[in-house]
């Protein structure tokens, strides 16, 4: 068989390489379907363990690329089945150490060749850097042929891209400074890598010790921030006083999201998950009355969970003096800026007029 090459130039392969090209183009249905069965199991192993992944592919090798090999070094190969990458699957992570969890699974799904597989992030010098990825040979259980699990981070991957591009598969050897400027990069990408993999690791520490501080009641301890009040909110603290307003009608109480009122809570003053306890256990009794003039008078049925912290911070802004601008500056924190706001401030606080609370000093 004569092969065309990019050249425009033909060689010929000997029979030996013929036969092996012969066994790929009939084997070729059973790769496609390995490739597919191969994917479907690293997603639903990866999806049962949790692990989310930047991107994940799988590929078959074309008659071209396996024939450009066979060129190179067909006679190294006894048969199709000591080449290894027929098959060749890479998954992309975004941090190190899950890198190491889709191994694991590899290792669960799939038979590996370990005297072939390579860790080539263990065969840098200490003073060197580069290409680094995670390469296993596995085959599927019954089946003949190998097939390549490439496993390496978003930025692994891109220097690998970049590697290639621009030396390895360029045909031109790199000059000596471009290749430093190489290497000073690949530092930077793999201290950037394990700096991500470290902030992950610190949070996930930081949200554990929240979870235990806000089950324990330490609020003046927590810090107020997204993490904390999401805890906050499993408390359910604002709980009692949406029931005790929704008795005044016997209404059935809607739950949303109070994620919103992070910031209104932050706009106030607040600094700790312990401040807002304060305004629940000082204004619970203001925000009552102003519940009760607002919907005593109507058939309301159905309330939304939203009422209680809303009410609270209403009447915190008007027992500390806030006036129009305070309760406008709350409302906008809350729905954004707009005129409706203005609107609803100047009514809350004309309405506010006629509440006992406003005649009490604090």
């Amino acid at each position: 068989m004569s092969i065309q090459l990019r050249e425009g130039m033909s060689k010929v392969l000997d029979p030996h390489c013929e036969e092996i090209l012969e066994e790929y183009r009939q084997s070729l249905p059973g790769f496609e379907q390995s490739r597919t069965d191969i994917l479907d199991r690293l997603r639903q192993a990866l999806d049962k363990a949790g692990i989310i992944v930047a991107s994940m592919e799988a590929r078959v090798k074309t008659e071209a690329s396996l024939t450009g090999k066979l060129e190179l070094k067909g006679g190294k190969y006894a048969s199709l089945a000591d080449i290894t990458d027929i098959v060749g699957v890479r998954v992309i992570t975004f941090y190190i150490d899950d890198v190491d969890k889709v191994a694991s699974a590899v290792e669960r799904l799939f038979e590996i060749d370990w005297d072939n597989s390579v860790d080539k992030r263990k065969v840098h010098e200490i003073d060197s850097f580069g290409y680094m990825s995670l390469h296993y040979i596995c085959r599927l259980p019954g089946r003949p042929y190998r097939f390549e699990v490439q496993m390496r981070t978003v930025l692994q991957h891109a220097w690998a891209n970049l590697y290639h591009d621009t030396g390895y598969k360029s045909g031109v050897e790199v000059p000596r400074e471009y290749l430093r400027n190489m290497n000073r990069l690949a530092g930077m990408l793999e201290l950037a890598d394990e700096q991500f993999s470290r902030i992950r690791t610190e949070l996930t520490d930081y949200r554990r010790r929240v979870q235990a501080l806000v089950a324990s009641g330490n609020l003046e301890e927590v810090q107020l921030d997204g993490d904390s009040f999401r805890n906050y909110l499993a408390l359910d603290p604002f709980g009692a006083l949406n029931r005790r307003i929704a008795a005044v009608n016997q209404a059935e109480i809607q739950e949303v999201s109070l994620m919103n009122f992070l910031p209104v809570f932050k706009g106030l003053g607040c600094k700790t998950l312990g401040d807002i306890a304060t305004i629940i256990k000082n204004y619970s009794e203001p925000a009552y009355q102003i519940a009760c003039y607002q919907i005593g008078l109507t058939d309301l049925d159905i309330i939304s969970s939203s009422i209680g912290p809303q009410h609270l911070c209403t009447a915190f802004v008007l027992r500390s003096d806030g006036g129009k601008a305070g309760l406008k500056y709350m409302l906008d924190l809350l729905n954004g800026p707009s005129e409706m706001n203005s609107e609803m401030a100047e009514f809350l606080f004309e309405q506010s007029k006629a509440l006992s609370f406003m005649h009490v000093a604090d």
